[in-house]
Formats: C-alpha cells, sequence, structure tokens
C-alpha cells in the first residue's frame, strides 16, 4: 500500500483545477484581445413606416469626429442607400442609439434640415411631408439624412449620417 500524506491527494486534484483555471483565463484573455483589434460598429438608425422598418450603421462618419464639408456632400451624395416604402397616410418614425440623441441630431430632407436638433430618442413626422413640394420634395422619392451634432446645435457640424430613401407607395 502507498502512503500519501495527510491531504496529499486533494492537493493533486487542486493543483489541476488551479491549471485549468488558469488556461481558462488565458483564452478568456486571448479572446478580448481578439475582439479589441476589431472595427467598433457605428451607431444605428431606424427608420418605421407601418409595420415595415429598415436600420443602418452610418452612412458617414459615426464614431464621433466631426466631417469635413466634403466628405458631408460625398456622403449626401451616395446612391447605395437602404429605402422604405411610404404611404402619405402614414406616420414616419425616427429612431437613433442613445449615443448619437447625446450630441443631439436632425433629420433633413434632400440635404434640407427638415426639423430642429433634438436630444431624444424616437422622432415622427408625417408621411405626407415626404412628398409635399412645399417641403422640397420633388418626384415619387425623396432622400432622408440623419445627421448627428458634435454636442453643440446639429446645423452647426456633423459627426455621422444615416441616409435613406423614401418611396411613394401608392
Amino acid at each position: 500500500m502507498t502512503m500519501m500524506p495527510r491531504g496529499g491527494a486533494a492537493d493533486v486534484l487542486g493543483v489541476r483545477r488551479r491549471r485549468r483555471a488558469v488556461a481558462a483565463a488565458g483564452a478568456v484573455s486571448a479572446g478580448l484581445l481578439v475582439l479589441s483589434a476589431c472595427d467598433k460598429p457605428t451607431p444605428m438608425s431606424t427608420i418605421t413606416v407601418g409595420r415595415a422598418s429598415i436600420s443602418s450603421q452610418a452612412t458617414c462618419g459615426g464614431e464621433g469626429d466631426t466631417l469635413q464639408a466634403a466628405a458631408l456632400t460625398k456622403c449626401l451624395a451616395d446612391k447605395d442607400i437602404k429605402s422604405i416604402s411610404v404611404d402619405p397616410d402614414e406616420t414616419v418614425r425616427f429612431g437613433v442609439d442613445p449615443d448619437v440623441a447625446d450630441k443631439r441630431w436632425t433629420i433633413l430632407m434632400n440635404g434640407q434640415p427638415l426639423t430642429e436638433d433634438s436630444d431624444k430618442t424616437y422622432r415622427t413626422i408625417p408621411g405626407s411631408v415626404f412628398f409635399n413640394a412645399q417641403y422640397g420634395a420633388q418626384g415619387n422619392s425623396t432622400l432622408v439624412t440623419i445627421k448627428a451634432g458634435d454636442g453643440k446645435k446639429a446645423s452647426q457640424s456633423a459627426t455621422g449620417l444615416w441616409s435613406f430613401k423614401l418611396k411613394k407607395d401608392d
């Protein structure tokens, strides 16, 4: 019979447990290191009409840095944007992440301010506005952009743009 000191078997199991814990902690640390190398996604913006909705990350910016005028113009001319059908009798709902709302935001229609800047995460506008010539609408589709500010008035500078196309649903 082999004699082990009292509690010796428990020590062997304890060493194995410690090794497993250290290995697990190392794996978690390595995973976090790999994830930190990834780009952080920009905040989301959502438009909802009736039961349909579309969401998008920033078309331009969205990371908090102020965008230059040339970048804004180029971004507003982007043709590869999501679209949604809008019945003029429906209400169009706009939603932004709290990070965007904290820095203030406004809604642009065809590049022109449609609303005052806001620090709320949610706004509603009647669908008929987006197809009314009085508000600058032309034809059966309208470019709508959510413009995030820098903590001052959103009309002074932009840190991010989220563009969507609203198509008139006849």
